[in-house]
């Protein structure tokens, strides 16, 4: 036998054995607690919608499924620290447009690659942002809100989850779409600012809809607008910002979960599955709709697509925001 022919029966030998490996892998996966990472502050919509699904899945998969959130720069911090973790399965991300979208854009050395550093899980669904202000402020109409910001240049603040985060790009979007000056005041999550903002400490704030309609369901906040080209089912009586005289204006943002990259397909698809199953019951479909989420679950490859086509528009959004990479 000649050498070539040694090393390709060695090669095929070794790709057989790492299939039957990864195949044992899966069969006893998971023998132990799965961490769910989610890179922002708690009370946010991250944190509303991982945990929504956390509970279930672990469930389905006999294991519990620990949360861990990590908050720091936009919530870059948390999702590096998952792509540069091991990948067996054991360390899930929950991905979130402002980390796989947005931070690659924003920040010069994020510290991974939406594309490469993960291996996608499956989407759990989408929702825009609401535009919520404090009950005391004057404007009770976006284009009041607008008039109001012209007349008072640079003295309306808007709270975000953080610099950098989908909330802030919004904001700065919104501003220059408007031809208005607005202070960003950047927070360690939606949590943190909606607490400011229910005190009174900040006039308005960008929160997704998962995390603010509560309290605009109970008059503690007012919802102006919401940032998707469709009214939610959840807002159905507030305009969006598109309807409300800035045409076009779209900026919704998506959630599911990730691994890090090299996790064996066998793991990724168990792990589908259970989020699938997850999203398809009565409890977690009735959580995530309560809260303003759109339930959108697919294959791993609709989700790596939804990552692509994600961070192509936001790139261009960011862009369009005027916000500049740090």
């Amino acid at each position: 036998m000649s050498t070539w022919n040694k090393w390709l029966c060695v090669a095929v030998a070794a790709v057989a054995l790492s299939a039957v490996s990864n195949a044992a892998q899966a069969q006893n996966f998971p023998n132990r607690a799965i961490t769910l990472v989610i890179p922002f502050a708690p009370g946010g919509s991250t944190s509303i919608v991982g945990r929504g699904v956390a509970d279930k899945m672990g469930e389905l998969l006999g294991e519990k499924i620990v949360i861990d959130n990590r908050p720091g720069a936009g919530g870059t911090v948390g999702t590096k620290a998952v792509a540069k973790s091991a990948p067996d399965g054991y360390t899930l991300l929950l991905g979130y447009t402002g980390t796989l979208a947005i931070g690659p854009s924003l920040y010069k050395n994020v510290g991974y690659d939406p594309r490469q550093d993960f291996s996608p899980i499956g989407l759990i669904g989408n929702a825009p942002n609401s535009l919520v202000v404090h009950p005391s402020f004057p404007a009770k109409t976006l284009a009041e809100l607008i008039a109001y910001a012209k007349a008072n240049p640079g003295k309306v603040n808007f709270g975000s989850a953080g610099a950098g985060t989908a909330s802030h790009v919004t904001g700065e979007y919104f501003a220059r779409s408007a031809g208005i000056t607005l202070v960003h005041i950047p927070y360690k999550g939606t949590g943190p600012a909606l607490t400011d903002l229910l005190g009174g400490h900040i006039p308005m704030a960008f929160a997704p809809i998962p995390a603010s309609h509560a309290n605009v369901a109970a008059g503690t906040l007012r919802a102006l607008a919401v940032t998707s080209l469709a009214r939610s089912g959840l807002l159905p009586d507030v305009p969006t910002i598109a309807e409300s005289g800035l045409s076009g204006f779209d900026a919704s943002l998506y959630y599911g979960l990730v691994a890090p990259a090299g996790t064996p397909r066998p793991i990724v698809d168990r792990l589908n599955k259970a989020l699938r199953d997850a999203l398809a019951s009565d409890e977690v479909r009735k959580q995530l709709g309560n809260d303003g989420t759109e339930i959108t679950p697919g294959t791993p490859e609709d989700y790596a697509a939804l990552i692509d086509r994600d961070e192509k528009k936001w790139s261009q959004l960011v862009k369009a925001s005027g916000v500049e990479p740090e």
